[in-house]
């Protein structure tokens, strides 16, 4: 899993249950539009993320009208595991290695 992905994972799972719009995703993540929206369609294609458009009038508004993105329970779910096993992973390379003939 990429660093980004698990930024944008990272970002979701900070409140699971709110749905949040693309940019605001980047801004938690801290990563640009063009690296957020494809890994939220990654993830909306395996159904870790739900999305829907605001219906809103972009004129009254003043912007576009946005995509919201939430995650799925089972998204939840597979985003902390997913996430856990990356962590899991890497603590062997960040943790001294005894020298031999130590204990």
């Amino acid at each position: 899993m990429t660093i980004p992905t698990q930024l944008v994972l990272r970002a979701l799972l900070e409140d699971p249950d709110e749905e949040r719009y693309g940019y605001d995703i980047g801004e938690s993540a801290g990563l640009a539009s063009g690296t957020v929206h494809p890994i939220l369609a990654r993830l909306e294609g395996l159904g870790w993320l739900t999305s829907r458009w605001e219906d809103v009038d972009s004129r009254i508004a003043g912007r576009p009208s946005r995509r919201y993105y939430r995650l799925t329970a089972e998204g939840a779910h597979a985003a902390r595991d997913a996430l856990a096993r990356t962590h899991r992973s890497r603590l062997p390379w960040l943790s001294p290695q005894p020298s031999p003939g130590t204990s």
